[in-house]
């Protein structure tokens, strides 16, 4: 009987971890995942396809931005995304069908391929160093941020972290941060950035400064902001909520608050101390997000950036990415425009509270 693709496509995800390796031979598997350079084969990282769990079978390139499930992954790798002949080798390779699968259309060549190869394993080597400096300068930096320039700047933010008994352990202060703008070292808040299977893969950035008043505030700079190191599909896992189990081993049907900053999240987890918060850093890496499949339910704290089409969009996507995971997703967004939840627990205004709007 012949199957539809949407079948076939789910009996390909079932057998993903015998097939990923075959299509993509040069692959090596990381964690859930099986990770490759490109659709072409070639080694490294930006490839991934899920191996394990309700979104087996699912791949994403990062570099190239082409996504989709098994059966596409057939398509893009042997038949230059063609799903007819696609199909028909899925068959075969299933043992549904006794005749011959169509020959793969081999796909060109990178050119040239020792140039492609040497430029991979630059940019390998220069992110690996880029995440040992990230490495070195958490570890520099001094635990607990008690009576520390980044208590006395959430505090003026209208975030007094004492409320919640402890700070979060992804927070630090560091002293002397060198800034290239300033061409000078400068007091900051350093924060871990975890990539999805709990690793340190990068640190960021908030240099402070003090205010005539003797408030502290962002340093007067172009980019107060940065992050140390490569970190999508990573997130800064501010506050563990009411189970106090770190992300990994969260309990089923746990509810996650996803917010773009720090200061954003640690306002929310203040408002709703019983919920895990993570800080997806940028509005963009929202949606790319592992979370593990206990957590049944998203919350997208979302920035009111005005008529922002682009933010909006973001939002839809993350949204939309989570959804499709078979989660209950709502988005939470302040009243008051250009504002964010951070700058609602400073107004202290009850009206516009933390709630999730709308679905």
């Amino acid at each position: 009987m012949r199957r539809d693709a949407a079948e076939l496509a789910r009996m390909l995800a079932d057998r993903i971890g015998a097939l990923a390796p075959e299509l993509l031979p040069n692959g090596k598997r990381v964690g859930p995942e099986w990770r490759c350079g490109s659709l072409d084969g070639q080694p490294g990282q930006s490839l991934a396809v899920r191996l394990t769990g309700a979104r087996r079978g699912v791949w994403s390139d990062f570099s190239s931005r082409e996504k989709g499930d098994a059966l596409d992954l057939v398509a893009a790798t042997l038949f230059r995304g063609n799903r007819r002949p696609a199909m028909d080798w899925s068959r075969r390779w299933l043992g549904l069908s006794d005749m011959d699968a169509p020959s793969p259309v081999p796909r060109p060549a990178p050119s040239p391929p020792d140039h492609d190869r040497a430029r991979a394993a630059e940019m390998d080597r220069d992110a690996q160093r880029r995440r040992a400096k990230a490495r070195k300068l958490w570890a520099e930096a001094q635990p607990g941020i008690a009576d520390t320039p980044v208590e006395f700047y959430l505090r003026d933010r209208g975030i007094n972290l004492r409320e919640l008994g402890r700070a979060p352990g992804a927070l630090r202060f560091h002293p002397a941060v060198w800034n290239a703008e300033r061409q000078t070292a400068m007091p900051a808040m350093v924060a871990a950035i975890a990539g999805p299977h709990g690793k340190h893969v990068a640190t960021h950035r908030t240099w402070l400064g003090q205010c005539p008043d003797g408030t502290w505030g962002k340093a007067d700079l172009e980019r107060p902001k940065m992050v140390l190191g490569s970190f999508g599909g990573g997130c800064i896992r501010l506050w563990r909520g009411a189970s106090g189990l770190a992300l990994g081993v969260a309990p089923e049907g746990e509810n996650v608050v996803i917010c773009e900053g720090i200061e954003t999240g640690l306002a929310v987890a203040l408002a709703c101390p019983d919920r895990r918060i993570l800080a997806a850093v940028s509005i963009s890496n929202m949606a790319r997000l592992e979370l593990p499949e206990s957590v049944t339910d998203v919350t997208i704290a979302g920035d009111n950036d005005g008529d922002n089409p682009a933010a909006r969009r973001a939002l839809e996507a993350a949204c939309r990415a989570f959804a499709e995971q078979g989660r209950t997703v709502r988005l939470a967004i302040p009243e008051i425009e250009k504002a964010d939840w951070a700058d609602v627990a400073r107004g202290q205004n009850d009206e516009t509270g933390f709630r999730p709007s709308r679905a």
